[in-house]
């Protein structure tokens, strides 16, 4: 099937006389005839459910549809995209293991990894995704369990060279884990250019309509744990899990198994059934809202790079963005989603007046909606830094974020060219 196909009908096939509508499996646990298929259960021997903290029948429809969307064999929800995050790093390394990753990822990620994981023990190298082959190599050492990236960056919206460096976290015999929130499947499927592992804040354009918090691991099942021979966890006896070998026991989904059944049975951010219905209902809109939102944003990004006011702007989308080819080369007819980051001329007074001014846009600290918001960084999120501290985070002080909803166009456009006008 293709993704819109995907998108309507994967995960739950209703037989005859069931709701046509994925069902909300409003329970917490599963009545079974015997302690036998209890046993099986929790010995993995048999699929099924018994407490919705591991599985539930709502949240695993929503699972497969985005396994399938992602081209993987196995997918796990979570209660928001940081816990999505949080489960991979665990499930791969422990106190003493170290990561790299671009500096270019979501802010959120970047504090997870630098100061949150520093604290148990996990250390991280940033490096700069555009450097050469061997200055990335140079970050890697004997304990690097996994390197992470983002399709396209929040906020810079860089886009990441998924093939190049894919290959070089595979020189260096660990899995490379891409957070493709903004692009979604839709636009980009990391796995076909090299990723072994794709997350994703549901929260954002999955949903789409600002009413669930949630996240999702994807497994793509193609890293091989046990050649790599840098993962012991995956190819001995978990004396946990009643000796189960991940490799051995579940082949190409044994990194999603354990993440299940480790992670989310120990740490418990699991997803809801209701979320998960909410969830639902959002990607099976989500090809047609997709394109939507790109195609609003061309036409906002290229008003906003020829108006006076604007220093800059970055969106790869555009024809003279340092980021065109690679977007071009990863993301569906060079269409990059709704989100840009645009630098007033004025800097921060200019920024919070820009925000202050808009009618119809939301300002607000969210992202990927299907009603366009706005966001200051240095009056929001960022407020609390000086503008050279700003500058040395990658933001300018007139910088804002703008993501473009599905309104008719010329209403957004009428909306932030007279919030222009009060700058």
């Amino acid at each position: 099937m293709l993704p819109e196909t995907i998108c309507l009908h994967a995960g739950y096939t209703p037989k005859n006389g069931d709701p046509a509508a994925l069902p909300i499996y409003q329970s917490t646990t599963f009545r079974y005839d015997s302690t036998e298929n209890i046993a099986k259960l929790f010995d993995l021997k048999d699929n099924g459910f018994f407490y919705s903290r591991l599985g539930n029948p709502t949240v695993d429809a929503v699972e497969q549809k985005i396994a399938a969307l992602e081209g993987g064999v196995g997918a796990m929800c979570t209660s928001s995209g940081m816990a999505a995050c949080v489960g991979i790093v665990l499930t791969l390394a422990k106190a003493g293991d170290h990561i790299v990753c671009s500096s270019a990822v979501y802010g959120g990620t970047f504090n997870l990894l630098a100061v949150s994981l520093k604290k148990i023990g996990i250390e991280t190298t940033f490096i700069d995704q555009s450097a050469s082959d061997e200055e990335i190599s140079s970050a890697f050492r004997d304990n690097t369990k996994l390197f992470i990236g983002e399709t396209l960056a929040n906020p810079a919206m860089d886009v990441l060279d998924i093939e190049r460096l894919a290959k070089i976290a595979h020189q260096h015999k660990v899995p490379f884990v891409v957070d493709n929130t903004f692009a979604t499947p839709i636009l980009c499927r990391p796995g076909d250019f090299g990723a072994d592992i794709v997350f994703h804040a549901t929260t954002k354009y999955m949903d789409g309509h600002a009413i669930q918090m949630g996240g999702v691991v994807v497994d793509i099942g193609s890293f091989d744990y046990a050649a790599s021979g840098k993962f012991p966890d995956f190819v001995e006896p978990d004396e946990s899990y009643h000796g189960t070998v991940y490799t051995r026991d579940f082949g190409k989904a044994a990194f999603i198994v354990k993440c299940r059944v480790q992670f989310m049975r120990d740490y418990g951010s699991c997803q809801t059934a209701q979320g998960a219905f909410y969830i639902n209902l959002g990607l099976e809109t989500l090809p047609l809202r997709i394109v939507q939102h790109s195609k609003n944003g061309l036409e906002i990004a290229r008003m906003l790079a020829e108006h006076p006011k604007i220093e800059s702007i970055s969106y790869p989308a555009l024809e003279h963005d340092p980021n065109h080819a690679l977007c071009l080369k990863y993301l569906k007819d060079g269409m990059c989603s709704g989100v840009m980051s645009v630098v007033l001329k004025g800097g921060r007074a200019a920024g919070a007046k820009f925000i202050d001014s808009v009618k119809l846009c939301s300002p607000e600290v969210h992202v990927a909606d299907i009603r366009s918001c706005v966001l200051h960084p240095a009056s929001a999120t960022h407020r609390q830094l000086t503008d050279a501290q700003l500058e040395a985070c990658g933001i300018k002080p007139g910088t804002v974020r703008i993501s473009v909803g599905i309104e008719n166009i010329a209403d957004i456009k009428e909306d932030i060219l007279q919030a222009l006008a009060q700058v």
